[in-house]
This record gives structure tokens, sequence and C-alpha cells, in this order.
């Protein structure tokens, strides 16, 4: 596999949408006119990046003529964006504890139930599909249940801002995205050792990391490595979360168990590369039906199967990223479980 270069920017450098004013505009809406009145700013805002932003709004025609297997139509377009912009709005509510005003379907926390049952910490990979809010359920059912969340806070510093505003608490426990990898995967295994839940999405390339490509809804795409060579080295369970959006005020929000700990790969450089591509390529097949389940909650406005952060493995190691835990060896769970990012 070899790396290829594009001219397009990557998604990291897309611009954060729209103004700072206009944000907490929208939130003072939210606060006192309520969910119903918010959403009525839903379509100005789907308008506006009709209009404005054209990169967005390509990626997803592209998208869903993928996926339908026919050209998309404007009006595809636009629900697309409404539901992306939805979820946004509905972080308001679900960060500021308004549990009561939606419809959550939830299945599988029966396999995380049991490991915090057992005191031990888990990982949760997770995507840009549907909304990761939605796991703000769980502080209902388990009241005192550890969840830290890897997020790169540089990446929309506006929205980040006014989400820290209205849950100071689950703020204060995000592990940063931004640091150097090293310190990320050190972050994430001292959370792990006090029985936390880990939640990080694993379905973009950060900066220059290492990738490997799999099938993904009939093209290979480029898929990073990192998070499961950090599973690997930090002798982790992983669960699979997907919270995906239904419409009006309904969630469904899923979990399946993934990879346990007792499962390692062969002895040897190449026999735990081939296992690290296995386990990414079981994930694209999960990922992959849950985006045809639920195609409008695919938020990834990029050309996701040419983005110019992949690198493949084959050309060397990669350069310290932004994304989670970047830097963690291919060697390390043979060195010693209890490192990572050595």
């Amino acid at each position: 596999m070899v790396a290829e270069t594009h001219s397009r920017p990557s998604w990291k450098q897309r611009p954060e949408g729209g103004s700072p004013a206009m944000i907490r505009l929208i939130l003072a809406i939210a606060r006192s006119g309520g969910r119903g009145v918010a959403r009525l700013c839903l379509y100005p805002i789907v308008a506006y990046f009709l209009a404005m932003r054209g990169a967005e709004r390509r990626a997803s025609r592209a998208w869903l003529s993928r996926v339908h297997g026919r050209p998309a139509s404007l009006w595809a377009v636009a629900r697309h964006i409404h539901t992306f912009s939805a979820t946004i709005l509905d972080r308001v509510f679900l960060l500021g504890g308004r549990m009561e005003v939606f419809d959550i379907d939830v299945q599988g926390l029966e396999h995380l139930e049991a490991l915090v049952d057992q005191g031990r910490g888990a990982l949760l990979f997770g995507s840009h599909l549907g909304s990761f809010d939605a796991l703000r359920v769980l502080s209902r059912r388990r009241p005192g249940l550890q969840v830290r969340i890897v997020l790169d806070r540089g990446q929309n510093p506006v929205l980040t801002e006014v989400f820290d505003s209205l849950d100071p608490a689950l703020a204060a426990g995000v592990i940063d995205g931004g640091q150097p990898g090293p310190v990320i995967a050190l972050e994430i295994q001292h959370a792990l050792q006090q029985g936390a839940l880990v939640a990080l999405l694993v379905d973009r390339v950060h900066g220059h990391e290492e990738t490997v490509s799999v099938p993904f809804v009939g093209t290979p795409a480029r898929l990073p490595l990192t998070p499961w060579r950090l599973a690997l080295a930090l002798h982790a369970p992983v669960l699979l979360c997907f919270g995906l959006y239904r419409g009006g005020n309904r969630y469904d929000l899923r979990f399946e168990p993934f990879l346990d700990p007792q499962q390692t790969p062969p002895p040897g450089r190449s026999g735990r590369a081939e296992w690290l591509r296995q386990q990414v390529a079981a994930y694209a097949v999960r990922l992959e039906h849950h985006a045809r389940d639920a195609e409008y909650n695919w938020f990834n406005f990029f050309d996701f199967w040419n983005d110019d952060d992949a690198t493949s493995p084959t050309t060397g190691p990669a350069a310290p990223a932004a994304g989670p835990a970047a830097g963690v060896r291919d060697d390390a769970a043979g060195g010693g479980r209890d490192r990572a990012g050595a």
C-alpha cells in the first residue's frame, strides 16, 4: 500500500460553520424558547449551507449518491444537512441535562454494564455517524459512571466553548485530543485504570497518522490504525457505540461488544499487522451496516475515500498526530501491556 498525495485540503482545514455571534444567538433561543422554537432556526441554517458551503454540499451529494446507488437530489442534500444541524442543536439539551425531551431507545447496554459491574474500564469506539452525545443517557442509567471523551478542543473552538459551558463537569473530564499522542495515551490509560469509559471517534485520520485500506461502501477507504494499537497496548476491552438520530425527538443508542482483551494477535510484526487489519476491516463492516441503515446520519462532509491525512503503514513511522493517542507503537503489546505511547 502506497500513500497518495492530493491537492485538495484535508477535513481538518475546513473552517468552522457559522459566526460566534450566530451560534450564541441560537443557543439563547434554545434556552429561552425551548427545543421546538429553536428547531425553526434549522431552516435558515440549511439554506446557508446549501448556498455558501459548496464543499460540504458536494460531499453530501457524493455520499448520498454512493449509498443510494443513484444521483442524489438537492432535497436529499438539504435533508442531510438538516439532520446534521438537528443533532448539533440537540447537544444543547443533551448536555444541559434535558433528557426528558428525547425518546432514546437503548440496545446492548447490558454488555457495558457487565464491565462496569466488574469495575473495569473500557474503550467506546464511535464515529461521525449520528450523535455521540446520546451517551448522556448513561448518566441516567448509572449515576456516578465516569465517561471520559477524547476531543480535539481546537477543531471547533466556538462550539466547544459553548458546549463546555452547558456541562462543566463533562468538559473537565475531556481528554484533549490536540495534545501529543503519548500524553493522550497515558491519560487514557490512567482513566481506564480508574474504571472509566473512554469514548473516542475512530473513523477519521488525524495528521499523517498511519492507516490501513479496507472495503467500505463499495470502495476501499483508509481508516486509522492508532485506536486499535491503543486497545492492544492497553489490553482494554472495546465496545462500538452508535447514536443514530431517527427524526423528531427519537434516537437509537446501540452498544456492540467488539474486542475482548483476551484476543491477542499472533507473534511477530507481520502477525500483529494482519491482526490489526482484520480488526479495522471488521469495524468497517459494522460502520457500513449502520451508515446504510441511517444514511442521513453520515457527518463526514469531505471525500472520505481520498482524504489527504491518510498515510499508508508501508511508508514508515507516522509523525505524532492530533488524533487520539497517535504514536502508540505497533509492538507495544509485546513490550508490556501497561505501557502506551512510549
